[in-house]
């Protein structure tokens, strides 16, 4: 068998750049990428997946995350803080991870993330506790099998300099930097189908300083690699610009050379409309975070504001200590209510919400290799099963927003079968996920 065909899927969700949806339908994956689609396709000895009852889309992006958060999720203290008291709560737990515990709470988000019908995600590691690097989490990224892009984050301005991290979580700006010259040469892939992709990545604009944003967006330009941050997430990250910076956060990122088409941001809950006309003009994008907005009650991101004046949107779930879960079908759901509750039932269709789960997403990571369902883009592949309770008397491919399945039953990376049956392939989870209790029972104890 040289290829895989998957065949007589109840719709296919393209999202190619007609938006089209073909009924009763099959498609092929060849050599890793999108060989065939339409309808009677031949097998010609092809490995048939059958996905009657089945609405395939392109696999999910996710475009925030914090990996290593898996290990704190739902930590009393922090369950009703706002951002900034939430974070003070949870640095000195964070402070205590080594390597292990990078890797373990790497990996089981990662599978979350992939059963949930996730192919490619990013995530922002920013701090770097007791020997931890970002070839921790690189490590654990093969394990599972998802495309992944990893940014180098980093804190560099602690408590007695006027920063929120502890002192011991912050790093020298000098090594900071050469830590990204060093990970950018030894794992970033810049060719088409990368399966690894680095980014430069300084936390916030509370815990570095002015001269290494703009440091790094030079290095992050001279090596061709994207630049990922947070940015206006709630009214206290707006009031630390104003009192700090005498300016808001979107002049902040301008003035420091965080606007481009290479530049994502995270949340931005909170810009407002000439910070959106900003990030229109110069294609500056936006990785949408609503569970994680919802549950530090940072506020409605304006993401239909944002889309009708042009600005690239892809969807995250940011860290599962601010979420609590790794489920990216979860935030095209939340994200389209969110719009909804905000302006109106029309706000958002289940389509839209879709979409920047996958295309949107992919444009956001500088992917024009993945994110559709096309002859030449990438075999990354969503099945899901639509015939069981979750989706029971739904009339159309809508349902994947609107009712369910959240939890997909195959899943394609690079034409590579990584869940099978609602089962990660690549590893024994149970195993990870008994490490993972014993990892997190140790912080507890700690």
């Amino acid at each position: 068998m040289t290829h895989t065909l998957i065949r007589g899927a109840q719709a296919i969700v393209t999202m190619d750049a007609q938006r089209r949806e073909l009924a009763d339908a099959d498609l092929r994956l060849r050599h890793g990428m999108v060989a065939e689609i339409g309808h009677g396709l031949t097998p010609s000895d092809a490995e048939i997946v059958s996905a009657r009852g089945c609405v395939v889309t392109p696999g999910l992006v996710n475009t925030h995350h914090h990996l290593f958060q898996t290990l704190t999720r739902a930590v009393p203290e922090a369950q009703d803080a706002l951002l900034f008291g939430w974070l003070q709560t949870l640095y000195p737990i964070w402070a205590r991870m080594g390597p292990e515990e990078i890797f373990v709470s790497a990996q089981v988000g990662l599978a979350e993330l992939a059963l949930s019908g996730c192919t490619m995600s990013s995530d922002h590691l920013y701090l770097f506790p007791n020997g931890a690097r970002l070839d921790d989490t690189i490590a654990a990224a093969a394990t599972v099998g998802l495309r992944f892009h990893p940014t180098r984050g980093a804190m560099s301005i602690g408590q007695t300099a006027g920063g929120l991290p502890p002192d011991a979580l912050v790093e020298r700006e000098a090594d900071i930097l050469d830590d990204c010259d060093r990970v950018i040469a030894a794992f970033h892939e810049p060719a088409e189908g990368a399966v690894v992709r680095v980014g430069v990545a300084p936390c916030s604009p509370f815990s570095v300083s002015r001269e290494l944003m703009r440091d790094a967006a030079l290095l992050a330009r001279d090596k061709g690699v994207r630049l990922h941050t947070h940015l206006a997430e709630n009214d206290e990250d707006v009031a630390f610009s104003i009192e700090t910076f005498g300016c808001r956060p979107g002049q902040y990122a301008e003035d420091l050379g965080w606007t481009g088409e290479d530049v994502w941001h995270a949340h931005c809950v909170k810009l407002d409309a000439a910070e959106i006309d900003l990030f229109a003009r110069t294609g500056t994008g936006v990785a949408h975070c609503p569970c994680s907005n919802c549950r530090l009650g940072s506020g409605i991101a304006p993401v239909v504001a944002m889309l009708d004046r042009g600005v690239p949107v892809g969807l995250g779930v940011d860290g599962s200590a601010s979420n609590d879960s790794s489920r990216l079908s979860d935030e095209a759901r939340q994200a389209m209510l969110l719009q909804r509750v905000a302006m109106g039932a029309d706000a958002m269709s289940a389509r839209t919400a879709l979409e920047l789960a996958t295309r949107g997403g992919a444009r956001l990571l500088g992917r024009e290799d993945c994110g559709a369902l096309e002859v030449g883009k990438r075999a990354d592949v969503a099945i899901w099963d639509v015939s069981g309770i979750e989706s029971a008397g739904s009339w159309d491919a809508a349902a994947l927003c609107l009712a369910g399945p959240r939890l997909v039953r195959d899943l394609f990376v690079e034409g590579r079968r990584i869940v099978r049956d609602g089962v990660l392939t690549t590893m024994d989870l149970g195993t990870v996920l008994e490490r993972q209790r014993r990892l997190a029972c140790g912080l507890i104890d700690g």
